[in-house]
């Protein structure tokens, strides 16, 4: 009887192609696919944001390329539920938030700091904003406003909420995730946020965190050369993977939350399993791994190297 592990190995083995896309930008820092799979964006050390439409079948087309960042473009996240909308953080201060169906951003917000990652509130109506001096801006999409600044004394590297709303997440300096009330963050603006859970998940610096789409996951990748995965109501770890060398510095899962892929700074992405951490593909790359992201309704994986390239690659089931 072929297991479910035997079944992905033996997809990944004999049935992928790996296609290279030039932005004619600079090295790539970011990329992330929109929600329903039409749209992947980058953005790239040399300030621009380059939108690819993608055509269902394996191929992609670039579409727009924006340049109003006087910055690099240092995380970006499309909306969570509409199609058209990605939003930026820049070294320049700035957050922008774009309609890919036009030429020009259609929001700018002006920070304090130099903006190094981003997140969505799971229903579209709060961007999270964290710069390097670990304070995290929170805004109102509708309004444009900041309604919270929060300073951290320690150091916050990755910021995201689950997938309920309820719990606004932080990956830390020290080997932790802490977990905030997500509610609090509206309804007492003049409180600091309220911690609910600390997490010791790593003996390194926890660099980035995701939550897969079910909601019952979610994964963190650290220093340490590890990537633990987490049950989400439990607060319990389910799995470490361990056979990685260096620091993993960034995690996506599958569409079906059944695969987690790492990038790390060894000379391949590593794919595994959700539920048993067991390996199901090793992808060889010829540079350490910048950042992954799963197509959101196929067994596509959109990567970039630390090289200067400018490009974006697919790996997967391409016709």
């Amino acid at each position: 009887m072929t297991t479910t592990l035997e079944t992905f190995q033996s997809l990944f083995n004999g049935n992928t192609k790996n296609k290279s896309y030039r932005t004619d930008s600079g090295k790539v820092h970011t990329i992330d696919w929109n929600v329903d799979g039409s749209r992947l964006a980058s953005g790239s050390l040399d300030k621009s944001v380059v939108i690819f439409a993608y055509d269902g079948k394996g191929s992609m087309v670039k579409d727009r390329t924006y340049r109003e960042h006087g910055e690099e473009i240092n995380q970006l996240a499309w909306h969570p539920s509409i199609s058209h909308y990605v939003a930026t953080a820049s070294g320049d201060r700035l957050v922008k938030i774009f309609d890919t169906r036009t030429d020009r951003s259609s929001t700018t917000i002006e920070t304090k700091g130099e903006n190094i990652n981003l997140a969505w509130s799971p229903d579209g109506t709060t961007l999270a904003v964290g710069n390097k001096d670990d304070l995290i801006t929170f805004i109102d999409v509708k309004t444009s406003k900041i309604i919270r600044e929060e300073q951290f004394r320690y150091e916050v590297n990755e910021i995201s909420w689950d997938r309920s709303g309820n719990l606004f997440a932080v990956t830390t300096g020290h080997g932790s995730v802490v977990f905030f009330d997500a509610p609090g963050i509206q309804k007492e603006k003049d409180k600091p946020l309220e911690e609910l859970h600390c997490l010791t998940a790593h003996t390194g610096n926890c660099i980035c965190l995701e939550f897969d789409t079910t909601g019952k996951y979610f994964a963190v990748g650290a220093a340490d050369a590890s990537a633990s995965i987490w049950d989400v109501s439990q607060l319990v770890c389910l799995t470490v993977l361990t056979r990685i060398e260096w620091a993993v510095r960034g995690l996506s899962f599958g569409h079906q939350s059944q695969l987690l892929a790492l990038a790390s700074e060894d000379p391949y992405i590593e794919i595994a399993k959700v539920d048993t951490g067991e390996r199901v593909y090793a992808l060889k790359c010829d540079a350490q791994t910048l950042a992954v992201a799963w197509h959101p309704k196929a067994s596509v994986l959109a990567y970039v190297q630390d090289d200067d390239s400018g490009s974006v690659r697919l790996f997967g089931v391409l016709d």
